[in-house]
């Protein structure tokens, strides 16, 4: 998922908030046009949930990848898609901004930890 703008990160001031998922970096787990819950705070992120990050060498761009490591004071994301690389392999380390707790359209359902 990418989200363009001045300060794609303010769209998650609230501790829990809806995202739209656009691009195929995410599948098969996630989709272009899923809709998904993110939520700021609570339990920490472990490596292989999804999350939402800013990239620290593109932080008008708010993604949607899976917690690999800890790695610089950040976190190493990628997407499940192998064949896509817009994620830490292309720019680095990144700050994550809040935890995917659900995909709730068009296929509700909790999010698989077993793809890494």
């Amino acid at each position: 998922m990418t989200v363009e703008g001045a300060d794609p990160a303010a769209r998650l001031r609230r501790w829990l908030t809806a995202v739209g998922v656009t691009g195929p970096s995410m599948a098969p787990t996630l989709r272009h046009g899923d809709a998904v819950l993110v939520r700021r705070g609570g339990r920490s992120v472990r490596p292989g949930d999804v999350v939402v990050a800013v990239f620290r060498t593109r932080p008008d761009l708010l993604v949607v990848k899976r917690a690999v490591r800890r790695q610089d004071g950040g976190w190493w994301v990628r997407g499940d898609n192998e064949l896509v690389t817009d994620d830490s392999r292309a720019y680095g380390v990144a700050d994550v901004l809040g935890r995917v707790v659900c995909r709730y359209w068009p296929r509700p359902g909790r999010l698989p930890r077993d793809l890494l």
